[in-house]
């Protein structure tokens, strides 16, 4: 009984203390991180952020219903999004490897990165589930332009997602 308090007490206050992660604003410098996407390959995000429009969206687990719902909103949109000018990369904890049976299963035509070691994350100010007592990015997204971020969701849609995103694409200047 005292030991089952103890464990609750001590997550209630790693949810108060980690909790509060600020996620980067709209105007903020877009992070200039590097790490792997789902062939291994390294990504350097300044090299994507120079090609064009960037949607980098956060998810916790591959495969996962709500996760499977919002990458497939966007592949379903995918070509619309491109003729816009926009680029999409996933970011989750997962391994490369999983990256890559997701994009496959899934046939997403973007850009998948593991972002296992949580620094790009990090980088964007997206905090861990639960305040960090589970290791799985939050549901977040972000479109970088010309460097910066023009837009965020602190809420991304899972569904609704390529429709959030498209909105979010009109009210850029």
């Amino acid at each position: 009984m005292i030991r089952t308090l103890l464990l609750l007490l001590t997550g209630l206050f790693f949810l108060s203390a980690n909790g509060t992660a600020a996620p980067l604003a709209v105007g903020a410098l877009a992070p200039q991180v590097s790490t792997i996407d789902q062939d291994g390959k390294p990504i350097l995000f300044a090299d994507v952020y120079a090609k064009g429009i960037t949607l980098v969206y956060f998810y916790p687990k591959a495969g996962t219903s709500g996760c499977t719902a919002e990458a497939c909103s966007l592949r379903d949109s995918y070509d619309t999004l491109k003729a816009r000018g926009l680029q999409i990369i996933g970011v989750s904890r997962d391994s490369a490897g999983a990256q890559k049976h997701f994009q496959e299963e899934n046939k997403l035509p973007f850009t998948l990165v593991a972002d296992a070691d949580g620094k790009v994350a990090e980088a964007f100010g997206v905090p861990m589930m639960m305040g960090g007592l589970v290791p799985l990015a939050s549901r977040q997204s972000f479109i970088v332009k010309d460097g910066k971020i023009a837009w965020t969701s602190l809420k991304a849609q899972t569904k609704g997602s390529a429709e959030e995103v498209q909105k979010a694409l009109d009210g850029l200047k």
